[in-house]
């Protein structure tokens, strides 16, 4: 069966609350893809504030490290901070929420986090500068994240029982720029060195294979171009999550080698902000189509391994077009299926 799914932030409801905010996104997501073919998630509200963003959500799972947030964004520190104590309540409050929410619900579910590398170009060293600047920080960064999942997805899982498929996204955003090179310094007048991809492919592995360990699927999601997809594989992704304008022939051939291996390939078909001539259901179809058809696949042979989804977050979309977003996306899935 093909399913639908979105990528995980969302937009805040205007003049509603942070628990208000978060309880009108659950229930979005549980009507539009709580029963067959979806795939309902965790929803990300960054319009919350940094300790709801993406970054700030991946340090409230890391474990045995202190971070806080200084004015030029989250930093190592001997101990958590105020706002680090903050991420953590905010996490537990959702997963109430969602736990509340999603009483009796069985079936497929994905939650969400940033990656090690993406983590790596955000936050800081206690002295400053990126922790992609040392190596050794970086690779205790990378195992306090996968050792912090590990709790993580037992938490979920406890939460919600009757969960037959637990999947984890991984968020990279930002590997693609620290492959090449590209991420600024501090002063931003330089760019650090570049991370080779032998170590690249280990430090997310660690990361892959502690979710894996948790017998949950571990995906990673790029939106970012020139992000390498074999090796997001060889690292031990079980799931590529991708925006299909943004892929290359040479990314087709990788997704095309992930789906008859009975991987998991999630298609961002449906823009993330509201577009000027929005989709229906019919044309994300065909696109979808079309698309196998160029990498010469019968959609009947791998409908259990396709996804479908808007092309990344859908933080910057309005309330109105993340619902139909969503509802055309499940709507598309059911076409597929048939």
């Amino acid at each position: 069966m093909t399913l639908a799914t979105g990528i995980g932030s969302m937009p805040a409801t205007a003049g509603a609350g942070d628990g208000a905010a978060f309880l009108g996104a659950v229930r979005m997501v549980l009507d539009e893809l709580g029963e067959d073919r979806g795939l309902p998630y965790l929803p990300e509200l960054p319009s919350r504030g940094a300790t709801a963003a993406m970054t700030g959500r991946a340090l409230a799972i890391v474990s045995g490290l202190g971070v806080d947030l200084q004015p030029a964004g989250w930093r190592l520190t001997d101990a958590s901070g105020l706002d680090h104590r903050r991420a953590r309540s905010l996490l537990a409050q959702d997963l109430d929420c969602l736990e509340e929410q999603t009483e009796g619900y069985a079936g497929a579910f994905k939650i969400q986090v940033a990656g090690p590398w993406t983590l790596a170009a955000t936050v800081e060293k206690p002295r400053g500068d990126k922790v992609l600047s040392d190596h050794g920080a970086r690779r205790e960064l990378a195992q306090s994240l996968a050792e912090g999942l590990r709790d993580h997805v037992r938490d979920v899982r406890r939460r919600l029982p009757g969960v037959d498929r637990l999947v984890v996204q991984v968020d990279e955003p930002a590997l693609a720029a620290v492959l090449a090179g590209k991420v600024p310094t501090a002063s931003g007048w330089g760019r650090h060195r570049t991370v080779h991809p032998p170590e690249a492919s280990e430090t997310l592995g660690w990361v892959l294979s502690a979710i894996a360990d948790e017998n949950a699927e571990p995906w990673v999601h790029s939106c970012s171009s020139g992000t390498p997809l074999a090796l997001l594989r060889g690292a031990g992704a079980r799931g590529l999550s991708v925006d299909l304008a943004m892929t290359t022939a040479a990314d087709h051939d990788v997704l095309a080698e992930a789906l008859e291996a009975g991987e998991t390939v999630a298609l961002g078909v449906v823009p993330a902000v509201d577009p000027l001539a929005p989709p229906g259901e019919k044309q994300v179809t065909e696109t979808v189509l079309r698309w196998l058809d160029m990498i010469g696949l019968d959609p009947a042979t791998i409908v259990g391994s396709l996804v479908i989804s808007p092309t990344c977050g859908l933080a910057g979309a309005s309330d109105s077009w993340t619902r139909r977003a969503l509802s055309v996306l499940r709507a598309a899935a059911g076409h597929l299926t048939d």
